[in-house]
């Protein structure tokens, strides 16, 4: 009997390796794939163009006057200086407290902690927090770091506003850097443990060398959600207006006084309804697009030589 139905399972197989004419449910469904990449790709390009034609001019025409300027009531005068400034005090904050924060939590999930129902509650927790809109996290920031911690914080500052963005991307760093590890081949650890290592050893020389280009990716994916958002740090001080800061002011008055963001700027731009800004909220969006690329370029070159060196 088991013979029989072994045989007819192998005849089924070759006849429908055999068997002629054109699968058109899968031709149908490629094509569909390939529509919607195509689509996709002409919005982004129509996109891409319009904010470039309508930007370029503007930075053509006033060049590093336009990079080292100040917020200003006439777009003529204004620049995008402090929003620059504030925006690297947010990225530095994500990269000091977020990422290193991040890849421990997942090497521990990782490597060290055992599956049972609290770490399998916690993996689930943090996937969740992955998906929280950003507004919600505006109100955590507002609610512990403006108002709880505001000593420490000066309140409405940037201190407050890249802790908030820390703890906004500490989630996707995490999952990124724990699939990363995930996807290491357990005989890479078994190699290690063969030859007497520690625990941590295979995990310093083997694992993470070899997780090191999918962190990498996570991290940056990380940076650039932290320099795209807006509705955060509107909750915990960015201005959207125009401010002065004062020149006489220290670091410290500086980090805990009034900041504002590329993205927050773009935003109070794209209101304002006299001549000349349109072009100037375009030229914003292109500088924030530079820097956004050259934060993954700098990633992508550094996953290369990681590459490089694991391969040698």
């Amino acid at each position: 009997m088991g013979l029989t139905t072994t045989k007819q399972t192998q005849q089924a197989v070759a006849a429908r390796i055999q068997r002629g004419g054109t699968d058109w449910k899968g031709l149908l469904f490629q094509l569909s794939v390939l529509a919607s990449l195509v689509v996709a790709l002409v919005l982004l390009l129509v996109l891409l163009w319009t904010v470039f034609w309508d930007g370029i001019g503007t930075l053509t025409e006033r060049g590093l006057d336009f990079l080292t300027s100040g917020t200003s009531g006439n777009p003529d005068t204004a620049g995008v200086w402090q929003a620059l400034y504030g925006s690297f005090w947010i990225a530095v904050f994500v990269v000091v407290f977020a990422i290193p924060t991040g890849i421990a939590a997942a090497i521990h999930l990782e490597e060290y902690a055992r599956d049972n129902w609290l770490n399998r509650l916690i993996n689930t927790t943090i996937r969740n927090l992955a998906g929280v809109p950003s507004i919600v996290y505006g109100i955590l920031g507002f609610t512990v770091f403006v108002e709880i911690l505001d000593g420490i914080t000066g309140g409405r500052s940037v201190i407050a506003g890249g802790f908030t963005m820390a703890v906004l991307v500490l989630p996707i760093v995490i999952i990124t850097s724990a699939e990363a590890l995930r996807a290491v081949p357990y005989a890479i650890r078994e190699a290690g443990y063969g030859v007497g290592a520690s625990q941590w050893e295979v995990i310093r020389h083997h694992v993470l060398p070899y997780a090191l280009p999918g962190i990498l990716t996570g991290t940056v994916l990380s940076i650039a959600r932290a320099l795209g958002e807006a509705a955060p740090l509107i909750l915990v001080g960015a201005v959207t207006g125009f401010f002065a800061s004062s020149k006489d002011a220290s670091f410290t008055d500086e980090l805990q006084g009034p900041f504002t963001t590329l993205p927050n700027i773009i935003y109070d731009w794209a209101r304002q309804p006299q001549a000349g800004w349109p072009e100037n909220t375009a030229a914003a969006i292109i500088v924030l697009l530079v820097v956004v690329l050259t934060a993954n370029a700098t990633a992508i070159v550094f996953r290369n030589r990681y590459d490089k060196k694991r391969h040698q």
